[in-house]
This record gives C-alpha cells, sequence and structure tokens, in this order.
C-alpha cells in the first residue's frame, strides 16, 4: 500500500522534468517529507483549459487533496479510505473505473515510507506481553536518486450544500495506484534487513518510468485493455530501501531529517 510518501522537490523542477506547461506558482506547495492521506499534493495530468478553450489537453501540475472522493459520493467522508487504488481491480471499481478511463495523473514523490514489525515485538504479540508492537519504518526510493513517480487517478465532486460560485463548491481530489511488491533482490539491499520489497511489504506503489508517462498521462487513451497494460511494475533492481527514524510515524514530524539513513534498525531485529 502507500500510506505515507515524501515529496521535497521544487515544483520549478518537476515543470521541466515532466514537461509541464501550465502551473499556478500561487499553488505551490513547500516541500513535505511527511506526506499523509488528506494532505494536499502536487499532482502532473493532461486536461484542457477550460477558460482558454484548449482544442487539446494541456499538461498542467495541479494541488489535489489526497484521497479520492468519486463524483457520485454523498459526502466527501471517505476520502481517507480511498488514498489507494488496486492496480489488479482499479478498471473494474466503481469508485475508480471512470477515472482510470479518462483521467490518470501523477503523483512526483522521492520515496514512499513501509513499516515492518521487528521479529522480537513479533513474539512480544503473541504471547500476549505486548498489545501494540512497534514498527521500523523504511524508506523506499529509486537507487540512482531519480523522481519515483507514482501512478495515480483524480476525480470531481461537487459539493451540493454550496452554491455555484463559492471557491470550495468543486473538490478535486486523487489516489495512488499500488500494485504487488517485487520479489526480486533490491537493487541497494540495507546491510541488515530486508532483501526485497515484498519483504518489506506485500505492496508497493506503482512507479511508472520515464517511457510510460506520456501514454498514462493522455486522456484520449481510454481503452481498458490498452490502459491495463501500462500496470506493470517497473524493472526489478532499480530500488532501495533504508531504515529511517521512528519519528517519522508521527504525522507532526516533517523535515529532511526523516530521510537520512540509519546504520541499523531502531526495533530492534527483524528477519
Amino acid at each position: 500500500m502507500c500510506g505515507r510518501y515524501a515529496a521535497s522537490r521544487r515544483p520549478e523542477d518537476l515543470v521541466g522534468l515532466f514537461g509541464v506547461e501550465k502551473w499556478e506558482p500561487e499553488e505551490t506547495l513547500a516541500p513535505d517529507w511527511n506526506v499523509a492521506p488528506t494532505k494536499e499534493v502536487h499532482v502532473v495530468l493532461e486536461r484542457r483549459l477550460k477558460d482558454a478553450g484548449s482544442p487539446r489537453p494541456v499538461r498542467q501540475l495541479r494541488t489535489l487533496k489526497w484521497g479520492l472522493v468519486p463524483s457520485w459520493s454523498r459526502t466527501p467522508e471517505g476520502a481517507a479510505r480511498m488514498i489507494n487504488a488496486r492496480a489488479e481491480t482499479v478498471h473494474e471499481k466503481p469508485s475508480f473505473r471512470r477515472a482510470f478511463s479518462s483521467r490518470r495523473c501523477i503523483l512526483p514523490a522521492d520515496g514512499y515510507y513501509e513499516w515492518v514489525t521487528g521479529a522480537g515485538e513479533r513474539d512480544l504479540e503473541v504471547e500476549g506481553k505486548k498489545k501494540r508492537s512497534r514498527k521500523q519504518p523504511y524508506f523506499v526510493t529509486p537507487a540512482d536518486g531519480s523522481v519515483f513517480a507514482m501512478a495515480g487517478l483524480y476525480e470531481f465532486w461537487r459539493d451540493r450544500t454550496l452554491p455555484d460560485d463559492h471557491p470550495a463548491a468543486w473538490w478535486v481530489t486523487c489516489s495512488v495506484i499500488t500494485t504487488e511488491a517485487e520479489t526480486g533482490p533490491l537493487g541497494v539491499a540495507p546491510a541488515e534487513g530486508p532483501r526485497s520489497l515484498a519483504e518489506i511489504h506485500p505492496r508497493m506503489p506503482l512507479m511508472l518510468t520515464p517511457d510510460r508517462w506520456d501514454a498514462w498521462l493522455d486522456p484520449g487513451r481510454t481503452d481498458v485493455d490498452d490502459l491495463t497494460g501500462l500496470l506493470t511494475a517497473p524493472p526489478e533492481g532499480i530500488m532501495r530501501a533504508y531504515p529511517v527514524a521512528t519519528a517519522v510515524s508521527n504525522v507532526r514530524n516533517n523535515g529532511p531529517e526523516l530521510l537520512e539513513e540509519l546504520e541499523g534498525p531502531e526495533v530492534g531485529t527483524l528477519f
């Protein structure tokens, strides 16, 4: 799954990296090393400009809320539960299938966090000596330092309790697509700990390599069979994972220190 990630790249860098044609500097978000559900996030998408009457879709850098609200939803209360969409079923689930057809986006990230329960902690939990085990966070990121381009969906939701001219009348929300975690060896594995992403968690965000960005963002591509062909995991061996401080587990903590690599896990022996 993807429940927390880091996004510290400057919007100016994202504009150049993704070939963005339009973005509003006043919507710029500060670097965020602890992105949590329901936060506002930067996404890259392609859409016609309504006011300009553009003849073709324009690639844009937009600010959306993480946690998708389907257009048909009566309330936005379920957004926090729809932060992820499974690649295997995204084309058929009522909450995601319409967005999958024509409203796809990319969420740029440095990488994502995932938590592993220490072996000793698991033993205490099984023995009934501990109700809640401690978990060791890991940061997963491309080994070459490139952007982690997460495949996503976005959707529009109209708040019918507000008038048309109210600035909050329309919500634009998004979700991250996840897939089965890679079982092959990591490109760079920690000295002590997991040797593959699957050993950390069975799911992972679907990372799109640059050769798939254009096809994924193109709203003119609506054929389900064509689109599902884009939902393949990146090549094995291009990721690295390393332990980070448990401070990241608290969403109030936010800073570049959260990405600092530890020499070893804080939460005892993991494997």
